[in-house]
């Protein structure tokens, strides 16, 4: 990402999921598309707003904060807003959740997989300092679980699209 836009300036997904490990850029790049005239739906500003700071947060308030953005995200596509949802997408079941979200408007969701190396990864997060949503520490257990468990996003799913730092 390094201050470079990779994006080109027609690019127009209706509908776009941040996809990456905590670190790999997918904050940056959604706060891009806001400024192109994306609704941006962030769930670690969610979870920030509502008190917790620490992640993982539990499956009940994840939930709830899912279902807040499903229900924002879905209003705004249909009223002809394009919308980025900013969270990890770590498992194919989230994502295709989103999918099938999007089904009834006749909207395919386009997946933003941002690939980081796990050195990358590390040295952006020792920089975070819990100074706000944007910037939760994860620990390098947290981390390993995290790299263990994210589920890359294969074309068989839907469209998507990769970029690398």
């Amino acid at each position: 990402m390094n201050g470079v836009d990779p994006l080109p300036d027609d690019t127009v997904d209706r509908v776009v999921m941040m996809c990456g490990l905590a670190g790999s850029g997918k904050t940056t790049m959604s706060l891009r598309l806001q400024e192109r005239g994306y609704r941006r739906f962030s769930f670690d500003e969610r979870a920030w707003d509502a008190g917790f700071r620490r992640h993982p947060v539990d499956q009940d308030v994840a939930e709830r904060i899912h279902r807040g953005i499903d229900a924002d995200a879905l209003a705004a596509a249909a009223a002809g807003v394009p919308v980025v949802i900013d969270t990890s997408f770590w498992s194919r079941r989230s994502r295709d959740r989103i999918r099938a979200l999007f089904a009834p408007l006749g909207i395919v969701p386009v997946v933003y997989y941002l690939r980081s190396d796990r050195d990358e990864l590390r040295r952006r997060l020792d920089l975070r300092g819990d100074r706000g949503p944007n910037d939760v520490q994860v620990p390098g257990e947290l981390m390993r679980q995290y790299v263990d468990g994210f589920e890359v996003p294969t074309p068989d799913e839907g469209p998507v699209k990769e970029f690398s730092p």
